[in-house]
């Protein structure tokens, strides 16, 4: 049932969207940034940070840490390291956020104190043995009920391990990472395939002596981070939206600013162009490591493909929105090796099958994936966002295209990651409007 004191979008059908427009910024190097700039010495300027639900609750407990931060804007944090952190008072509550607990997780094993890492009761339903084993490997004392958050944490010597990771993860890498800073001897991480690399890149930028090559990745521990002094690029996952926005509403171009375009993240850009999507990229340069362009896309006829494998990785976070795009592809849309969707927020594969399936829809969920035979037509309906943010901006653009009417509930929950993301659809045309939910 609707939460009462929810938000719902109301979405009309919606053609021609046109204009330029940017996103928030990325939130995967927000979240480093924050972490890292609490144990650099010195002052940090982080700019263009994206002050949403999940990086929000990396904040407060970074300052629960006894950290000191300035915000002369929302999106502008003067963080003051001092290279040492302190007992939090009471656990530190990550609220929905799998990357802010597992990555602080690795910051935590190593400091001279006791804490417990905690969230929601939907974050408490997420895997956490998946770093809870490397850093006990590390000499880690660290525990958690059935591998799940709380995670209880007392201090501990670590000690560098060369770790091979079993499934490809850039949140268990970086845990590791992040663990290996404050470890005797040197921390080596193996991945069976490519993962996101923003914590190596801002690791470096901290003067960390990090390297990484042919998939495995190599950290000395430093004896301090200096600060950083950076813009935060525009979030491809948020941007992957309004990229399928665009690709799939009739006569639609739109150009984004700004954004994120380190390669392993944008592997939706590559399967979209599969698809036969006419997306250009013009790159603008770089900010700490990551490179930064615009990305202009016009709608085309689409085509089915087949993803699976290493590409899997690269847009993990962007399968809910590929759904929508396979529905208006002419042809069989198969995804296979894509089983951690189940894992995230919500089981991404189930949620997204039963809600696109109210707009009568016919999709094949697999165990690891799903097959979509298009072009479909879809029909307005009540949808349910979940608590999941990328769930909800995903039926949003299923809205967009289905006949009539279609009511999403449960849609604040898009400021996770998004805000604003109802009235940027708008600033393009899109007939998106916002009413209390009942």
């Amino acid at each position: 049932m609707p939460n009462p004191e929810s938000t719902c979008l109301v979405v009309q059908t919606s053609q021609d969207l046109r204009g330029t427009t940017s996103v928030p910024g990325d939130k995967s190097i927000s979240h480093r940034a924050v972490m890292l700039a609490a144990l650099a010495e010195g002052t940090s300027t982080v700019r263009d940070w994206l002050a949403a639900g999940d990086t929000e609750a990396t904040l407060r407990s970074v300052r629960a840490l006894g950290v000191r931060v300035e915000r002369p804007a929302p999106d502008e944090l003067h963080v003051h390291g001092r290279g040492i952190l302190q007992a939090a008072a009471k656990p530190l509550d990550f609220a929905n956020a799998g990357t802010g607990i597992r990555l602080m997780t690795g910051i935590m094993v190593g400091q001279p104190f006791a804490s417990v890492l905690d969230g929601s009761p939907q974050l408490r339903r997420r895997p956490m043995k998946r770093i809870i084993t490397p850093l006990a490997r590390m000499g880690a004392d660290i525990s958690g009920g059935e591998g799940r958050a709380p995670l209880r944490i007392r201090p501990a010597a670590l000690r560098g391990i060369r770790y091979e990771m079993p499934v490809a993860s850039a949140q268990v890498k970086s845990a590791v990472l992040l663990a290996g800073l404050f470890a005797k001897g040197v921390t080596t991480v193996v991945e069976p395939g490519p993962t996101r690399d923003h914590s190596e890149c801002m690791l470096l930028a901290a003067g960390v002596d990090v390297r990484a090559e042919e998939g495995v990745v190599t950290l000395k521990p430093p004896t301090g981070l200096r600060p950083l002094d950076f813009h935060v690029p525009g979030d491809f996952s948020s941007a992957a939206f309004l990229l399928v926005a665009a690709a799939t509403a009739a006569g639609s171009e739109v150009r984004l600013t700004g954004i994120n375009l380190n390669p392993t993240r944008t592997g939706l850009l590559d399967a979209l162009r599969m698809m036969g999507a006419d997306i250009q990229v013009s790159e603008a340069g770089t900010e700490a490591g990551e490179p930064a362009g615009t990305l202009t896309v016009k709608q085309r006829p689409l085509r089915g493909v087949e993803i699976g494998g290493d590409m899997v990785v690269r847009m993990i976070d962007e399968f809910p929105a590929l759904m929508v795009a396979a529905l208006c592809a002419e042809g069989r849309t198969t995804v296979r090796d894509a089983s951690e969707l189940r894992l995230k927020e919500t089981d991404r594969l189930s949620v997204m099958t039963k809600e696109l399936r109210r707009l009568g829809t016919s999709i094949e969920e697999r165990d690891d994936g799903f097959v979509i035979e298009g072009p479909q037509t879809l029909q307005g309906a009540n949808l349910d966002g979940h608590d999941d943010h990328r769930i909800a901006m995903s039926l949003t653009l299923a809205g967009l295209l289905a006949r009539g009417q279609t009511r999403l509930h449960d849609a604040e929950c898009i400021a996770d990651s998004f805000p604003g993301f109802a009235e940027t659809l708008r600033s393009l045309g899109a007939r998106v409007a916002t009413a209390l939910d009942v």
